[in-house]
């Protein structure tokens, strides 16, 4: 019989697996309370107050936008999990990437790949997390609309301050990093 086939765990009785959180093992465990209030309330503006259809209509320099596509636009995320963090999004206010018109879905993938060919040049990244977090439950900050994470990544850069300390080590102003992308992406 298996270790989880008994009523037993490494010699101590459990009852279920919740019980298994206080049982020593190999394991160790970072206990994130502070995300509580993010986990159950999340975060999500009211239909007109959304920061990506907001983002457009001001300056490049105020919204953090580094490149205008015709249905889609590229900027940096005012609160970066990395330095260079950046979103695509598409102008039009749709909730999920099956939602998209093929145009979007083209042009969110351009601009993707433009993205990560000038943050590897201005950054010297060594590689990127890439995704899009669809609704709520899913993790998306601002579920409402659609929007892909474009994030760099170095060797060695993983560490825990956010976790650990609310704290994020980022290197640079945002002002200095937007303008820094703006100028090498291509005409």
């Amino acid at each position: 019989m298996g270790a989880y086939e008994t009523d037993e765990f490494d010699g101590v009785p459990t009852d279920a697996a919740a019980d298994l959180a206080g049982v020593p093992d190999a394991f160790q465990r970072l206990w994130t309370p502070h995300r509580l209030v993010y986990i159950q309330h999340g975060q999500q503006p009211d239909e007109h107050t959304c920061p990506f259809c907001r983002a457009p209509e001001m300056s490049d320099e105020q919204s953090l936008i580094v490149a205008r596509g015709t249905h889609a636009y590229a900027l940096l995320n005012l609160y970066p999990y990395n330095s260079g963090h950046l979103l695509v999004c598409p102008y039009r206010h749709i909730a999920t990437y099956d939602e998209a018109s093929p145009e979007e879905v083209a042009e969110i993938g351009e601009l993707t790949q433009v993205a990560m060919r000038v943050v590897k040049q201005v950054s010297r990244c060594d590689g990127f997390n890439i995704g899009m977090n669809q609704g709520r439950i899913a993790g998306a900050g601002i579920a409402e609309h659609l929007h892909q994470h474009i994030v760099p990544r170095w060797a060695l850069d993983a560490n825990f301050f956010p976790i650990i300390a609310g704290t994020k080590a980022l290197p640079r102003l945002l002002g200095e990093v937007r303008q820094e992308i703006a100028d090498a992406w291509p005409a």
